[in-house]
């Protein structure tokens, strides 16, 4: 997250972000057409990608960890025939192959790649191997062995075919699946090798293209309030999460640290009875049992809360002075 001087600002932003530039810089772009105080984003896209960046100000950086558990969709493309070291375009052919499966062979090999899957992670990627960023270790010629990890994968569709050498595809899944992985494993399911020609994220989270505003619309923008006007409450990051009514005095005792006896709040129209167990560590859940809650005294967002036996507790409050 950014904290430097300027303004303050609070809301979600839905970037579409275009292709050649990452995330880091995307967000220092649009923090700066702000004057933001504080800002950060809610899911990572390689300067490779484009499509749905959400980008958070002042007290939506407080929400970001349930924006990056949520749901993603992108659409991607897969070239056949070459395996590259970065799984991606942009690395050097490490392998070839002349088998070009036909659309009967791709769709009978998407099955597998539905549910929770085991999945290794790109030699060309953040995590940490002794130590050091994966990449680090890659780009000095080392080699790099990473640990398959589990990922889940809702849906996976064959979109269209290009041409004997790339077809497109559409997936919607969890937190940590790597796209590049799946392009890399889909070709060798298919009989051939691949890697990831193409990608552009649809929707992170509660947040799609419908919302979304393109870099250079926004750059063109020349006034403040044309700025602001793009903006989305904190809260709606937190759509999926069930609600609770409190009074003002119980709010107060949650923004203090507090917790409130569960029998002395009221579920919304979305709340108690639609609760479900979340073992979460970004929620601080110590058991698998504590259920997490959007707090709200009328329209106002005070908290998210996890219950705990008879207890509601804070785990982020909310500060609107």
């Amino acid at each position: 997250m950014a904290r430097k001087s300027g303004q303050r600002i609070d809301g979600w932003l839905v970037l579409d972000k275009p292709a050649g530039i990452g995330s880091t810089r995307a967000v220092s772009i649009v923090r700066r057409l702000y004057d933001a105080a504080k800002a950060g984003h809610g899911g990572t896209l390689d300067p490779l990608a484009s499509g749905i960046l959400p980008i958070a100000f002042g007290e939506a950086t407080k929400t970001v960890q349930w924006v990056m558990q949520g749901r993603k969709t992108y659409r991607f493309t897969v070239a056949f025939g070459e395996q590259r070291s970065t799984d991606d375009l942009e690395g050097d052919v490490v392998a070839s192959s002349p088998v070009r499966p036909d659309d009967a062979e791709i769709r009978r090999v998407l099955p597998g790649f539905l549910g929770s899957i085991r999945q290794v992670p790109p030699a060309f990627s953040a995590l940490k191997l002794a130590g050091q960023r994966a990449y680090t270790l890659a780009r000095a010629g080392q080699e790099v062995v990473l640990a398959p990890r589990q990922v889940r994968i809702d849906r996976l569709s064959f979109l269209r075919r290009n041409s004997a050498d790339s077809a497109d595809f559409e997936v919607e899944c969890g937190k940590g699946t790597y796209i590049r992985s799946l392009a890399r494993d889909l070709a060798r399911a298919a009989g051939s090798v691949g890697h990831l020609k193409d990608l552009r994220r649809t929707s992170c989270g509660p947040f799609d293209e419908k919302t979304a505003i393109s870099l250079d619309k926004l750059q063109s923008l020349e006034y403040h309030p044309g700025l602001l006007g793009h903006l989305l409450p904190v809260v709606t990051a937190l759509d999926d999460i069930p609600a609770l009514a409190v009074t003002e005095a119980q709010a107060r005792q949650l923004q203090g640290g507090q917790a409130v006896a569960i029998s002395e709040v009221s579920p919304t129209s979305t709340g108690l009875h639609a609760l479900a167990p979340s073992a979460s560590a970004a929620c601080g859940s110590p058991s698998p049992q504590a259920m997490v809650a959007r707090v709200m005294a009328g329209q106002r967002l005070v908290a998210i809360a996890r219950i705990e036996a008879e207890w509601l507790r804070p785990v982020r409050v909310f500060n609107w002075t």
